[in-house]
């Protein structure tokens, strides 16, 4: 596979019984399939601690602002959204296929955010009710319909990467 970030060739790594494809030596970035990603995002998981480690070559210069084509997928472009509520590592995820791409340093990153499941989904369940009491505050300054702004919150909620993420969750 092509790497998304650089177009260097991906190398396979074994990590245990997943296989993950890294651009070691070149821009350092990780490529996990479906599902992958959540047996390596917190600091507990110890297999993850190599993958920190992915050699990165400084002289290769990576372009964040561009769309990256999914690499196993190839004709698919990635979506880029907040891997979480802390809103600390953009992650490229293919509509297609569900894999996620991430630079290099961002996994170390994701694994700093939070300990386990539960201080993720309370870090969550507090921001949405922060947003559901910034939309109550909008409802009665324009005076919006109450269910207009519950089914946006609810939407809202759906959506969220940090529910996507850690609903389905495999131990």
């Amino acid at each position: 596979m092509e790497c998304p970030a650089c177009g260097n060739q991906l190398q396979v790594v074994s990590m245990g019984d997943i296989r993950v494809d890294v651009c070691g030596g070149h821009c350092g970035g990780i490529w996990f399939d479906q599902y992958e990603l959540r047996k390596f995002d917190e600091p507990h998981e110890s297999v993850g601690e190599l993958l920190l480690e992915v050699e990165r070559n400084e002289s290769i210069v990576v372009d964040h602002e561009k769309r990256r084509s999914c690499p196993r997928c190839v004709d698919i472009v990635m979506m880029r959204h907040f891997f979480s509520v802390k809103h600390q590592v953009e992650v490229d995820e293919c509509p297609g296929c569900a894999g996620v791409w991430l630079d290099s340093g961002e996994l170390g990153t994701i694994r700093k955010q939070f300990d386990n499941d539960e201080e993720r989904n309370t870090a969550a369940a507090a921001y949405f009710t922060e947003c559901e009491m910034e939309l109550a505050g909008l409802e009665q300054k324009s005076g919006a319909q109450p269910d207009r702004i519950r089914r946006l919150s609810n939407m809202f909620r759906f959506l969220s990467p940090s529910s996507f993420l850690s609903s389905g969750r495999k131990g």
